[in-house]
């Protein structure tokens, strides 16, 4: 299984959505204006990592399961009922900045 940790994760985000596309740019109209040679293959070079970089990352992505639970029972028509199920203990969870939990709904809700 392929998954970063928050902080890795949200490094290499930004180096994909805001380093490297300015960087080709930056490169292409520096290369263009000075009439330097090679650079389509450096613009080149800087996307093909940045692609990379995305697919790894939406891997990372589709492979993190969350921090837990929101399990969310809607079966009683005066109340719902909401509970957390966490997959680490609390105080790990305190230490983070962010929690991300799944919704779920248990089986006798789901029609059919």
């Amino acid at each position: 299984m392929f998954i970063f940790s928050n902080e890795t994760y949200d490094f290499l985000k930004w180096v994909a959505q805001i380093v490297l596309p300015a960087l080709g740019t930056f490169v292409a109209s520096i290369f263009t204006i000075c009439h330097l040679p090679y650079g389509e293959q450096i613009v080149g070079i800087i996307a093909a990592i940045d692609v990379f970089l995305g697919a790894i990352l939406k891997i990372s992505s589709d492979n993190y399961t969350g921090d837990g639970d929101l399990i969310v029972d809607t079966s009683d028509p005066f109340k719902d009922v909401y509970s957390i199920a966490i997959s680490d203990y609390p105080s790990v969870l305190a230490s983070k900045e962010r929690v991300t939990l799944n919704v779920k709904h248990p089986q006798h809700m789901k029609e059919d």
